[in-house]
């Protein structure tokens, strides 16, 4: 499939913590058709480090498709024959100097001021990515979804429109996801914003008219992709290790080998990355509680979709029990949920490169 880029802007919109931002751009992408009852919408919400590209490729030659090709097409078990997909760029996305990315964070130009936001940007919450997202389906007149599926990050998404906007959403899939963010998830998150917040070049934020923090972005980047992955993808598919290379033998200076190649491997990433963009987004994934109140049972009451949780067996980062939490509290209070775990060897990234093991599994749980 063949896929652009569109550019939806927002003027005027308010954030969960009461701020008002004047104007929102985001980039989006589309698979099928919309039929004529405007019905048949399923809303993909992406992971933390993604954006809207979900599938298909923008011109033939790209050299890799969208991230859920694999699920996202015609027959496939996102079918694009009988659904419409959408997806956009959140809010504060990783990647703003990314040529195929559009959004609205921190590196963005204040129009109030004509400067970039930097820290006076507000702090946003995964509330506000779903706001915009319900902003961007009702200039398409989308007013309910056949479903919203997500992974990771954007399982919280998918979760959190089924609490706020409970009668718009027909089923809700969280993809190696959680129901609200525990001490040692925070704290994890916490580790991917300390190389930033220590570069000397960060400037408390304020970078943007002198040399960016890129060290610090890049370690940032490190940590995240080493967190996604496990030892057994690391050790077998990208990396091969000798312990006793002369020269980390001979000089406490020296790399070894797989050391300079992660580190270059993330530095390519890192270049079109933003400092303060991935503060606020590691602060939206630390803010996070299903429907922002008092108790993740007070706000999965709000839910009326039918709900399925694909967790990762093998996943580090959102261990499988955190899925696993908020399946039994749905079911515990009368809600619809259903429960399945994706096989493979990848660790948190199975809900990308291994989906297909529980493909059959989501065709039947959107044809219901």
């Amino acid at each position: 499939m063949l896929v652009d880029k569109k550019h939806f802007k927002l003027q005027g919109f308010t954030t969960f913590n009461g701020c008002e931002l004047p104007e929102v751009n985001i980039g989006w992408e589309s698979w099928g058709e919309l039929n004529a009852n405007k019905d048949n919408a399923i809303l993909i919400t992406h992971y933390f480090s993604g954006n809207s590209h979900a599938a298909g490729c923008y011109q033939q030659d790209d050299p890799l498709p969208g991230y859920w090709d694999a699920l996202i097409g015609p027959g496939k078990a996102i079918d694009t024959n009988r659904y419409f997909v959408i997806s956009s760029d959140t809010l504060v996305n990783q990647e703003p100097f990314n040529p195929l990315v559009i959004t609205t964070g921190p590196a963005s130009i204040n129009p109030a001021t004509g400067r970039h936001w930097g820290l006076d940007f507000p702090v946003v919450t995964i509330r506000d990515f779903v706001g915009v997202q319900r902003a961007l389906l009702a200039s398409l007149g989308i007013n309910r979804l056949h479903a919203v599926v997500g992974p990771s990050m954007g399982s919280l998404q998918a979760l959190e429109w089924a609490v706020a906007f409970p009668d718009q959403v027909e089923r809700m899939v969280s993809v190696i996801g959680m129901g609200e963010a525990d001490a040692w998830t925070c704290l994890g998150l916490q580790q991917w914003a300390l190389p930033i917040l220590n570069d000397p070049h960060w400037c408390d934020g304020d970078y943007y008219h002198r040399e960016p923090p890129l060290a610090g972005v890049q370690q940032t980047v490190m940590q995240i992709s080493l967190s996604a992955m496990s030892p057994e993808i690391i050790n077998r598919t990208f990396y091969t290790h000798y312990p006793l290379e002369p020269g980390p033998l001979q000089d406490i200076r020296s790399q070894h080998r797989v050391t300079q190649r992660f580190m270059q491997d993330c530095l390519e990433k890192a270049r079109l990355a933003d400092a303060n963009h991935l503060l606020y987004l590691i602060r939206a994934n630390q803010l996070f509680l299903a429907g922002h109140g008092k108790t993740l049972s007070e706000g999965l009451q709000q839910v009326q979709a039918r709900c399925l949780f694909l967790p990762s067996k093998g996943d580090l980062l959102l261990r499988s029990g955190l899925a696993w939490q908020t399946h039994q509290l749905l079911q515990q209070l009368g809600k619809s949920s259903e429960y399945a775990e994706i096989e493979g060897s990848w660790g948190h990234l199975d809900g990308i490169y291994s989906i297909q093991t529980q493909a059959a599994t989501l065709q039947a749980f959107l044809e219901r």
